[in-house]
């Protein structure tokens, strides 16, 4: 498959991605955004506060806020915006937090306008700092 038809969307002031891979491509009018997390372009997380006892608390709603800031970064580096999605697949570590996630997500999107969507439970994402990782696909 020639690359060149579908061009790479890389940002060079964001987290960059964990292996060989962009953070979008562009096929036609379509935009498939990888799996994107609330990691920061200095490589920490938000969402993700250590205390001075050296235990760590995980905050779900801060960083699905994130995931999704991130995800709009991208979408805007090729032209769109979160009013773009079509599709959205979610991956929770722990499915406890679906209610949280559930209410940040509604601060973006809507059943009207808002994008289909999948949530799947997982067994771990590539940090153990994180509880969640987003994929979309957007339409110009």
């Amino acid at each position: 498959m020639e690359t060149q038809k579908y061009p790479a969307i890389i940002l060079d002031d964001h987290a960059q991605a964990l292996g060989p891979y962009p953070h979008a491509r562009r096929v036609g009018n379509l935009i498939f955004v990888c799996g994107t997390s609330s990691r920061r372009a200095d490589n920490t997380y938000e969402g993700v506060v250590k205390r001075p006892d050296g235990s760590v608390f995980l905050d779900i709603a801060i960083q699905t806020r994130a995931v999704i800031r991130n995800i709009e970064k991208i979408l805007n580096a090729a032209g769109a915006d979160l009013s773009h999605i079509v599709d959205l697949t979610t991956f929770l570590v722990d499915m406890k937090d679906f209610p949280v996630y559930n209410a940040v997500y509604r601060e973006f999107f809507d059943a009207e306008t808002g994008p289909t969507r999948t949530t799947v439970a997982v067994s771990e994402l590539p940090n153990p700092h994180l509880l969640i990782e987003i994929k979309v696909i957007a339409a110009l």
